[in-house]
């Protein structure tokens, strides 16, 4: 199945959903990094949120989820844009050694999951999610409930080849005819399998779950594997460090080479590089 992102709606409902399934832009991001089994299950977790969370977005730009402590795990960050391209990235300590079925918490100690909000035009946001509950799912969601946002819920699943999510969000309104219609769609979708969100299409499992109701399926969206790294941006670092920082590393080692940690892409400026481009700034 393609890695998509469907979105779905309830006649005369203020109840929307997404749905989300990962595998190949997962299979990108993973022949480009081994990890151990648990952290690249739990990273496909992350990913398959940043997904979800975007969606959920009015914005042109990215939302990012990093988690970060001071045990096996050193940090873990996905992001995803509003156009649905995902990259991702995991720091683990050499000696690590853990259990397969190990939280996110396990890992991180004494660790928080950061939401970082950066529209292409506007002021940036950070959210910190606190590791309250046994799962990402939990803490995404116990960070609606505290931040008195829109009542949302979220279900995560991921086998470190696949990852698939489903969130549930009640939207404002004034009235709704169906006083119980949210309580009895989290009934319903509570009942939700791992394996079927894992190995069934979307409309298969929205199927299963909502046939007694009344849901709206527009086109679904394609996800993809994009690092965002590109050799203009590379130049752009490079100014802001300055001409006599980039002609002593010259100095020192011949060339600049910068290594993107998300794709494993190389940007190398020679002298007459680094002299282009600071030539260029000048002017």
């Amino acid at each position: 199945m393609p890695d998509i992102r469907q979105r779905f709606y309830f006649a005369d409902s203020p109840v929307r959903g997404e749905i989300v399934q990962l595998e190949q832009s997962l299979a990108a991001i993973f022949t480009r990094h081994q990890y151990p089994a648990a952290v690249q299950r739990l990273l496909a977790e992350l990913v398959t949120a940043s997904v979800l969370l975007t969606a959920t977005l009015k914005l042109e730009g990215r939302l990012s989820l990093q988690a970060q402590g001071k045990g096996a795990l050193k940090m873990m960050m996905a992001e995803c844009n509003h156009r649905h391209e995902v990259r991702a990235i995991a720091q683990v300590a050499e000696d690590a050694n853990f259990a397969d079925d190990a939280t996110l918490k396990d890992l991180l100690t004494d660790g928080l999951l950061v939401i970082t909000l950066e529209p292409e035009h506007g002021q940036r946001y950070q959210g910190i999610v606190a590791l309250e509950g046994n799962s990402i799912a939990d803490y995404l969601e116990n960070y609606f409930a505290q931040s008195e946002q829109l009542p949302t819920r979220l279900w995560l699943t991921a086998n470190g080849v696949k990852g698939s999510g489903l969130l549930l969000q009640a939207l404002p309104h004034t009235t709704d005819e169906d006083a119980d219609r949210w309580p009895r769609l989290l009934q319903l979708t509570e009942t939700v399998k791992n394996e079927e969100l894992l190995d069934l299409s979307a409309e298969e499992v929205l199927y299963r779950l909502y046939h007694e109701e009344s849901v709206t399926l527009p086109a679904s969206e394609a996800v993809s594997f994009a690092c965002t790294c590109s050799r203009e941006g590379t130049a752009q670092a490079l100014m802001s460090i300055g001409q006599v920082e980039c002609e002593d590393i010259l100095t020192e080692q011949g060339d600049i080479r910068l290594h993107c940690q998300f794709c494993h892409n190389e940007y190398v400026f020679d002298a007459s590089d680094i002299k282009m481009l600071f030539k260029v700034q000048m002017h």
